[in-house]
């Protein structure tokens, strides 16, 4: 719990100096390894950063259309894109974005990889790989989870014509550590090796953690530089939460305190509007000077001041009693956060701002009616 002056609240603030230093990881991975890195844009979108990230990374990945205009005009450099499923017209849109279009399977294949070769794309097919080291909620985020939509299963990729496919593409990890990218790296060497060596690229996808504490970042080099080694390949790896790890927070202020059989304190940010993972994975951030609840004398429930039962972020625990105007401090809010808040209940989006390296914090934006109102159209 601190007091706090200089930002208006609710507001996702990036700290400059911490992406930085996650980046070097990066930078250290791409030249030791010799691969490329893209950011996924999915985790983390915030332009006023890419000009930093631009130095570090060969480029973004999207998930959509508008992500990969996005990257297009915004970071400048390679833009990659994977879909489940397309139109005919995204991907004619998508060759004058990006350069390298990945489809999900056989059939989008055979219905529109001609788009985008002919206009001079690189092709590449998503492959299920049925290998998972993804632990955080269970199958929710689990790529390769029973019924999975995610890409062509193996036992049609005889049917392949491999000559026509430029990238081999699997994505199946989720805030993994080390174990996770090297039983992923192991893995596809050991059974995918007769469709490896008919196409120029493999790109292993996200959920690379790889600035989380406890990730061994020399076993990932030596993982990639036995599997180009014996398979040639260029190799592709598109982390997005692994590159902002820890690189943000997420200020609100206390606006009411309550009673109920315990002590409750509503907030101006929501579980359901700010933090959507809260409820979806479900996880509690940590809170900056909070403790277990009971760890310390003054427990209470934090919740957003929507009208849902279940806009609950967690239990806390303070040295001192809370009053409104209390600034909470929530960490680690930079992947998955923003990029996926919502205006429920008229509730105003949380602002964005960044801590430059010399200190000073710059304001991106003043949501407000406006944008509510917006969204909901004409």
């Amino acid at each position: 719990m601190t007091q706090s002056t200089d930002i208006q609240t609710p507001v996702f603030v990036l700290d400059a100096a911490r992406l930085r230093a996650n980046l070097e990881t990066a930078k250290r991975v791409r030249e030791e390894a010799g691969c490329k890195i893209l950011l996924a844009t999915k985790a983390f979108s915030l332009p006023a950063a890419f000009p930093m990230m631009t130095d570090y990374l060969d480029g973004t990945t999207a998930s959509g259309e508008q992500e990969a205009i996005m990257g297009h005009e915004s970071f400048g450099k390679e833009v990659h894109v994977y879909s489940p499923a397309y139109t005919k017209a995204e991907v004619e849109r998508l060759t004058e974005v990006a350069e390298h279009i990945y489809f999900n399977s056989l059939e989008q294949l055979d219905r529109f990889a001609d788009i985008a070769r002919n206009a001079g794309a690189k092709v590449g097919l998503r492959v299920n790989p049925g290998y998972s080291n993804a632990t955080l909620g269970g199958d929710l985020y689990n790529p390769c989870a029973p019924g999975s939509r995610f890409g062509e299963v193996p036992s049609k990729l005889d049917q392949v014509d491999w000559s026509r496919i430029d990238i081999f593409h699997v994505h199946a990890l989720c805030e993994s550590l080390h174990e996770g990218s090297v039983g992923l790296i192991e893995f596809v060497a050991d059974n995918f090796g007769q469709y490896i060596e008919q196409v120029s690229t493999v790109n292993f996808g996200g959920g690379h953690f790889l600035n989380k504490d406890g990730y061994d970042v020399d076993a990932l080099i030596a993982a990639i530089k036995v599997f180009k080694a014996r398979f040639g390949v260029e190799v592709v790896l598109e982390p997005g939460a692994g590159l902002v790890v820890n690189t943000g927070e997420l200020y609100a202020t206390v606006l009411a305190l309550h009673w109920n059989e315990v002590d409750l304190a509503i907030l101006d940010a929501s579980a359901s509007t700010h933090m959507p993972d809260v409820l979806e994975v479900p996880y509690r951030p940590d809170v900056i000077g909070a403790g277990q609840p009971g760890q310390k004398a003054h427990t209470y429930r934090f919740g957003g001041k929507t009208c849902m039962t279940g806009d609950v972020i967690g239990d806390y625990s303070f040295d001192a009693p809370l009053k409104p105007g209390d600034t909470i401090i929530f960490t680690d809010q930079m992947h998955y956060s923003f990029v996926k808040t919502n205006t429920f209940n008229g509730t105003p989006l949380a602002n964005l701002a960044v801590r430059w390296e010399d200190g000073i914090i710059e304001s991106l934006s003043d949501f407000g009616y406006e944008e509510f109102r917006r969204r909901l159209g004409r």
